[in-house]
């Protein structure tokens, strides 16, 4: 099974996971109308229906509300990597070209990374997936270790620790620029073989 096990949350903590979800649902409904330099806090609030200050408290302020987003699409990418690796079983090049493949769709949908790569410049957006992407690393690999470990790929925690943080960081890179839609499975061909033997060799 690649998806690690989870203990039941506490009432207290479903329901700030529930409030949490709930505000970064409305910031992507959002983003669906205008472009993330034109979003306010108190925007996500009525998107909500809940306090400016709900919103404060919960992310203190845009920067922690984008990298909030952030993280939930990094939990997305290793969750279609997850799903990949269960599709293909023993087919590690498969697995990958999946995986990648599903991510750029994904990605390229994605309502906040449309308004990163549209319009005005928008620096604070450009620095989570550059200079202030270690939380995003430390996050996807963390959950992508976890999978590589307990999935049938099955290779030891330090290899499994080095080929996740690979994949994030390649993964991340095509971010800032995606490839074309027509290129999205050229690409994602090219980094399952450049990886692939690499995770082959691993699993002995």
């Amino acid at each position: 099974m690649s998806a690690p096990a989870q203990s039941t949350p506490s009432f207290a903590e479903a329901s700030k996971q529930l409030l949490r979800t709930t505000l970064l649902d409305g910031l992507r409904t959002l983003l669906r109308e205008k472009d993330w330099a034109r979003v306010t806090m108190a925007d996500v609030a009525k998107q909500a229906g809940v306090s400016r200050q709900t919103v404060y408290n919960e992310f203190a302020s845009r920067a922690g509300l984008s990298q909030a987003y952030a993280l939930r699409l990094a939990d997305e990418f290793t969750t279609e990597i997850g799903i990949a690796i269960d599709a293909n079983v023993d087919d590690v090049t498969g697995a990958l070209r999946s995986g990648f493949a599903a991510f750029f769709a994904s990605a390229a949908d994605d309502p906040l990374i449309q308004s990163l790569l549209s319009g005005e410049a928008k620096p604070d957006l450009l620095k989570l997936i550059t200079t202030d992407a270690a939380p995003i690393i430390s996050a996807a690999s963390a959950r992508l270790e976890v999978i590589l470990v307990e999935s049938w790929v099955a290779v030891d925690q330090a290899t499994a620790g080095r080929i996740a943080r690979m994949i994030t960081r390649m993964a991340l890179s095509y971010v800032a620029m995606p490839p074309d839609a027509d290129a999205d499975s050229d690409v994602a061909d090219d980094l399952a073989s450049v990886l692939a033997p690499a995770v082959i060799a691993a699993r002995g």
